[in-house]
């Protein structure tokens, strides 16, 4: 009886370890979607892969440093760097990049239609609103300060020939700005939402940043779980050649693939 009851407590042990559930925190495009194409290769390891949908890019982090989330998927490292040290958080790292996404800059009326006082929205968070305007310093519309600096702000703008306006919005709510308010005439905008409101940068943007962007986005998790077999497992799944025929099928080169 006893060693039927031992080898009960050993399956039923196994099973349990066996259906290990990971909570993984996504933004909605591209992220949660490549999450959802890969959840099936990863429960078949021996997982359960919840998918937890964020609309912004503050709360991820501190879900996951928490320990409300597993991992994360949803930024690059420069701006995994600047939050963690901003919010005093020494527990997470970069696990593994996964994708570049472009940003683009979009407008509503023909770039030679530009003029004084036009308002352009960028993102207000500190990295994102550098990689902004480093993209409009590349592309001639403004002049930096330091443009090797990766993290500019508008009072780093020592020449705007145009005479632009900057509105400073959170990076989530760009594309319901850029549609929505007529006093707008262009954005500066993530991939990832520019998507949500049918944008592609390579077709849709007036310029996107090169391939010499240095912001791939990662999977991020906390210290003490970087050598763990899930994120071992999850991270294989996320790089196999399935999911670059899928990123590049879906996406139409507005993501591209680091793998």
């Amino acid at each position: 009886m006893k060693k039927l009851f031992l080898v009960v407590f050993v399956i039923l042990s196994l099973t349990v370890i066996g259906n290990e559930r990971i909570r993984v925190g996504a933004t909605p495009v591209p992220h949660a979607e490549i999450l959802e194409f890969v959840k099936e290769s990863f429960e078949e390891r021996g997982y359960t892969l919840d998918i937890i949908v964020f609309n912004d890019y503050v709360l991820p982090n501190i879900a996951l440093s928490s320990g409300d989330l597993h991992a994360n998927y949803f930024q690059h490292v420069p701006y995994l760097e600047t939050f963690t040290e901003q919010r005093g958080i020494s527990n997470l790292v970069n696990a593994g990049a996964i994708h570049v996404e472009p940003m683009g800059f979009y407008l509503k009326k023909a770039f030679e239609d530009l003029s004084a006082g036009d308002t352009i929205a960028i993102p207000n968070d500190p990295t994102n609103g550098g990689r902004a305007l480093l993209l409009l310093h590349n592309n001639g519309l403004i002049v930096l300060r330091d443009a090797e600096r990766l993290d500019p702000t508008v009072r780093d703008i020592t020449g705007n020939p145009l005479g632009l306006r900057f509105n400073e919005v959170d990076a989530g709510f760009i594309p319901r700005v850029f549609k929505d308010d007529p006093k707008v005439a262009g954005a500066v905008i993530n991939t990832n939402y520019a998507l949500t409101i049918g944008l592609n940068a390579l077709e849709d943007a007036e310029f996107v940043e090169g391939a010499e962007s240095p912001y791939a986005n990662v999977i991020a998790v906390r210290n003490e779980d970087i050598e763990k077999q899930w994120i071992r497992d999850l991270l294989e799944v996320l790089r196999s050649d399935e999911v670059r025929e899928f990123i590049i099928s879906r996406y139409g080169g507005a993501v591209v693939p680091t793998f």
